[in-house]
């Protein structure tokens, strides 16, 4: 099947950011799929060191992440296609997007925060099974989570409705 002609036009990177659970990896596949772009899964990147500390239910350190965002900003620099890249990485901090943006030569890369509640982000995980991430950890990754400023490329989508819907509203702004 071809590549959609609008998205050939944009080779963007979209990083799909937010706290554990808010729906990076189920979003990311949706849109790759809907316009026929990629998703990278930032949990691939993180090394077995880190997988066993969240594992045993240890919050990350912020040295803990920096091999981890310079892997993600890798991954991102060697994507040669014209279609849009979307990646999925907590990003919570400013700090850490700011690494990942350092390392990225170009500046088409635009962050999506997807953003719900605790209330929300905790019943997604309680049936949430298989992942490395402990729901212990939430409250962990909101006193960490640091929302998009002015100044930084992107926007916020509220995780409220069915993914379909989140990734309409999504591809209507990009």
């Amino acid at each position: 099947m071809p590549r959609s002609s609008y998205f050939t036009l944009n080779k963007n990177t979209y990083i799909l950011m937010g706290v554990c659970g808010c729906g990076k990896s189920t979003i990311g596949a949706l849109l790759a799929e809907k316009t026929q772009g990629i998703f990278k899964d930032g949990d691939i990147f993180h090394s077995e060191k880190n997988v066993q500390k969240m594992s045993s239910g240890t919050p990350l350190t912020d040295k803990d992440r920096e091999d981890w965002l310079d892997t993600i900003s890798e991954s991102i620099t060697s994507h040669t296609g014209t279609w849009p890249l979307f990646v999925g990485c907590s990003a919570l901090k400013r700090r850490y997007r700011e690494i990942l943006n350092s390392k990225i030569k170009e500046s088409n890369v635009h962050f999506i925060h997807l953003k719900g509640n605790l209330e929300l982000i905790s019943e997604r995980m309680q049936k949430r099974e298989g992942h490395f991430m402990k729901s212990r950890m939430i409250e962990s990754q909101f006193e960490d989570l640091e929302d998009l400023e002015e100044k930084e490329k992107g926007f916020s989508v509220l995780i409220k409705d069915s993914p379909e819907q989140i990734c309409s509203q999504i591809i209507t702004r990009i």
